[in-house]
């Protein structure tokens, strides 16, 4: 197991993750003060950001300090310099599911952003785009929610056979 050589600042709670990754708990509030700080402290990539339906899943782990909610977004933030990674599970909340847009800090996050709003709902504050990015502009809803209805559209192929 290796020393991580970056922690989280006071106030934000913390855990172990796998292969002894720091893992990072922050408050709406605290969410992009904290990735702000990572990324100062030469975290030079965020290399993965999704969100997460809990619909049903609200006994999941978490630190006791911290109250769950049905949405989630999870950061994954890099430093090639120090070989190391970090990890921000941020509660985004129930029905109107937000958190602060990471843009401005890593750019690259633009379109993570806009597929997580597009497929969960989850709106990002001030995004310069928040579009949708898979699904149709005129789609009703978001697919990946664990509520959302399957089979509402049947599905045609381009140029396949008929039946016989």
């Amino acid at each position: 197991m290796t020393s991580l050589s970056s922690t989280a600042p006071p106030g934000v709670v913390t855990s172990e993750g796998l292969a002894a990754d720091l893992c990072c708990f922050p408050t709406p509030d605290q969410y992009f003060d904290l990735v702000s700080s990572f990324r100062d402290d030469g975290f030079e990539m965020c290399v993965d950001l999704c969100g997460v339906d809990y619909l049903e899943h609200f006994d999941r782990w978490l630190p006791k300090d911290i109250d769950a909610t049905r949405f989630e977004v999870v950061v994954n933030l890099l430093s090639l310099s120090k070989k190391e990674r970090v990890r921000v599970r941020v509660q985004a909340g129930d029905d109107a599911a937000e958190v602060h847009s990471l843009f401005a800090l890593y750019p690259g996050s633009e379109a993570m952003e806009r597929e997580a709003f597009d497929l969960f709902g989850i709106l990002f504050t001030n995004h310069p785009d928040l579009t949708r990015i898979l699904m149709p502009e005129e789609w009703e809803g978001h697919p990946l929610r664990k509520d959302y209805g399957a089979g509402r559209v049947p599905v045609q192929f381009k140029d396949s056979p008929g039946p016989r």
